[in-house]
């Protein structure tokens, strides 16, 4: 089975666990293909944290979950030497004891719950992949990936995260209420996990046969997708177009009235690469071996949403990020 088959049947399990949200477990795949980092918000009880674990159930990588308070330190996150009395030497004694953040994946649930000293922790092992500590640089795996979480609607004991932090994220993902047929489904999908987890604690048995073992995705078919995307042909237009789209969200003056009163901000150079990153990955899912201007259209709301900071002036107005972007839309057009 090709690696591209067997992502897409990780999809389907994924989306068989997670009803409803079918947009938001193929951005999470898109994430994940980019080797990059996913924000996902939305309100309290939409499976933003079980679509995260339903990915590290599917997915035979390391798992691991920090639950951001306001008492958290850096070095909860981090690791930090410990002291060991009995070891040969003093250089010895004190030795580095690894941290959550030393995972595949690696769930922040809440994230702007912690104060930013905190989160600033996230900082180095999301741009270059290591963290710092007393002076000596630890390589985190090859895969990781930090998926966060938070809550639009709760400001008590909360923390907005820094533009600098959130641009370090490739997408920031709109997770909204299921359709109540989809709802309907939740209802008799969550009564038959309930099931099965009270018919095996009455077998008094943890052993899982080989039958029932989950399936599991290997680390070396995502290296392969990572080439694989890696390979996808970006034409001259389509990298005009990408860098379009960004210009515009800088200089909106340039394209429309309106539009420049609504934006005081516009992208980075990392919203260029990261539109045609994923658009690269959005173009394999789909079976292409090159990129068209669907597939820069299709990811540019989850990569722009988080970097485009709207006026006092829209935000009085009611526009929203998400009009502003269709607006950039309509106004580029690929060549």
């Amino acid at each position: 089975m090709t690696a591209l088959a067997q992502v897409l049947a990780l999809e389907q399990r994924m989306s068989r666990s997670i009803i409803g949200q079918e947009r938001v477990v193929r951005s999470i795949l898109l994430c994940l293909l980019c080797d990059s980092n996913l924000l996902l918000e939305g309100m309290p009880g939409l499976a933003k944290t079980r679509a995260i674990r339903s990915l590290a159930n599917n997915l035979d990588a390391s798992f691991r979950r920090i639950q951001f308070t306001p008492d958290l330190l850096p070095a909860d996150i981090t690791g930090s030497e410990i002291y060991v009395p009995d070891a040969a030497s003093l250089e010895a004694a004190f030795q580095f004891r690894q941290g959550p953040v030393f995972g595949n994946l690696v769930l922040v649930d809440e994230i702007n719950r912690a104060p930013a000293k905190v989160q600033s922790a996230l900082l180095e092992a999301m741009e270059e992949r290591q963290i710092t500590v007393s002076g000596k640089t630890y390589r985190l795996p090859r895969l990781f990936m930090a998926l966060a979480t938070q809550n639009p609607v709760e400001q008590e004991g909360t923390y907005n995260l820094p533009e600098a932090q959130l641009d370090r994220f490739l997408m920031k993902i709109q997770v909204d209420y299921p359709s109540a047929d989809s709802e309907k489904g939740i209802l008799d999908l969550v009564r038959g996990e309930q099931q099965r987890s009270y018919a095996e604690a009455e077998s008094a048995s943890d052993e899982v046969t080989a039958s029932e073992a989950p399936e599991r995705l290997s680390v070396e078919v995502v290296y392969q997708a990572w080439r694989a995307v890696a390979e996808i042909h970006v034409s001259e237009p389509i990298k005009d177009y990408i860098v379009g789209i960004v210009q515009a969200s800088r200089y909106p003056g340039q394209h429309d009235e309106e539009l420049a009163q609504w934006l005081s901000i516009g992208g980075s150079p990392r919203a260029t690469l990261g539109l045609e990153r994923a658009a690269r990955a959005h173009a394999w899912l789909a079976g292409r071996d090159y990129v068209d201007d669907g597939d820069v259209r299709a990811v540019a709301h989850d990569v722009l949403r988080h970097r485009l900071v709207l006026s006092f002036q829209a935000a009085a107005s009611g526009v929203t990020v998400e009009q502003a972007i269709d607006r950039i839309l309509s106004l580029v057009i690929a060549g």
